[in-house]
């Protein structure tokens, strides 16, 4: 059984400033998860989680984040903007984007953070806007299939992201004579996974590649940043990864590839977004509509422009009926929105308690890649942001939209302004 991070009585009482739908993040939950994150690596003296500010571009999470010793991965000119507004700059940032444009490079580059070079044309592009920094990074696509056991993970020769083996070594030569003297890794190859050994096995091949790149080339490998893709249960019955288990995982293959070659000064980087936020934010909604045809429908104040992971590709995220944790699930209900879209569903023949009219819901493991993926189709307005601070106190991140927000960027004199 998933359980909220704040009741009923909570929800009722902030209700009263901030209606819904609106998320709400939990600061005591993030501060303790990012010490666990910190402690599992801790046997690597450099090691440094960025958390990808995509899964949750919040200047007040960032903060947080920030204070338990995080950078950030960013990928977009707006996402170096807010690392550099909660004062995250230099190689506190690692910037890994791709089809980059020119803006982009140059604001990465006056920041002073660590460029990840996702394919060997961006080098001589980027070299046209900014001098190659003495510290870079390129991005590993070993192509194929990867797998963990018989269970096939991803399939990065279909992916977009990085470059190959030979690229590699041709990007480092092209940048150690540019003036480069340290080099990161990076690499990618699977998202949202479930199981204990992914960064280990990750490991294995960015460390051995790194081991055979720093003696053919003769190099410094500085880095090597095991990016994202550790996942978490969205469903209650499943088994959530063990990142303690995980960082000994890494240190054991660290100390089997990297120490006999004499690279014990290599730091790990992590960039997690998902396993760093999602079961630390929710998205809190009231049943305003039911509905008895061919099947029993709830409608709720929000919808798929709030929380888009459902209808896009039919993610599974819990729901509470706040106030009736312990009822019967003895309903079936699809639980909707209001978009003018039928895949506008938060969950599809769910068996729920019976909701009534006014009933509080509460949509579990929304902290990440939940309300910065909002959008606002038929005019729809993206929910505030709260934050559930430590010592019970309730702090606003982000108001919600108005009409005036989306009304904005309109050349049009004819609208009203409220």
């Amino acid at each position: 059984m998933k359980k909220p991070f704040v009741s009923l009585e909570q929800i009722q009482e902030i209700k009263k400033t901030y209606p819904t739908p609106f998320y709400i993040y939990d600061e005591k939950g993030i501060r303790e998860n990012a010490r666990a994150v910190n402690r599992a690596f801790s046997w690597n003296k450099g090691f440094r989680e960025y958390f990808a500010v995509k899964a949750t571009p919040t200047p007040g999470i960032l903060q947080i984040l920030k204070e338990e010793g995080c950078g950030a991965d960013c990928s977009s000119y707006t996402e170096l903007q807010i690392a550099e507004a909660v004062g995250v700059t230099g190689h506190q940032i690692m910037f890994s984007s791709n089809v980059t444009p020119a803006e982009d490079f140059a604001l990465a580059a006056k920041l002073g953070a660590i460029i990840n070079f996702d394919d060997i044309t961006h080098i001589p592009f980027f070299e046209k806007i900014a001098p190659i920094p003495e510290t870079v990074c390129c991005r590993y696509n070993p192509g194929g299939v990867f797998q963990v056991s018989n269970e096939i993970m991803d399939n990065p020769g279909d992916a977009k992201y990085g470059m190959t083996k030979e690229q590699m070594k041709e990007a480092f030569r092209m940048l150690k004579e540019k003036g480069a003297k340290h080099f990161g890794i990076h690499s990618f190859l699977a998202s949202s996974t479930s199981s204990n050994v992914y960064y280990p096995m990750l490991s294995k091949i960015l460390f051995e590649l790194a081991v055979e790149l720093k003696n053919e080339l003769d190099i410094h490998i500085a880095f090597i940043n095991l990016s994202g893709g550790v996942g978490i249960p969205y469903h209650p019955d499943e088994e959530g990864c063990d990142i303690m288990a995980i960082g000994e995982g890494v240190r054991k293959v660290y100390e089997e590839v990297l120490v006999p070659a004499g690279m014990d000064d290599v730091a790990i980087f992590t960039e997690m977004g998902r396993y760093m936020l999602a079961p630390y934010g929710a998205l809190v909604a009231e049943a305003i509509h039911e509905k008895h045809i061919y099947k029993e429908y709830i409608g709720l104040d929000a919808c798929a422009a709030n929380l888009m992971r459902p209808a896009m590709y039919g993610a599974y995220h819990h729901i509470t009926v706040l106030g009736k944790e312990d009822a019967p699930c003895d309903h079936k209900y699809d639980v909707t929105g209001g978009l003018c879209e039928n895949n506008d569903k938060f969950a599809i023949d769910r068996m729920l308690p019976k909701i009534d009219m006014g009933d509080l819901i509460y949509i579990h493991d929304t902290g990440a890649h939940g309300h910065s993926m909002g959008y606002n189709y038929n005019g729809k307005l993206r929910s505030a942001e709260l934050l559930l601070c430590e010592n019970g106190d309730v702090k606003l991140l982000r108001r919600a939209e108005t009409p005036a927000d989306y009304f904005a960027t309109f050349d049009f004199t004819g609208l009203f302004q409220k």
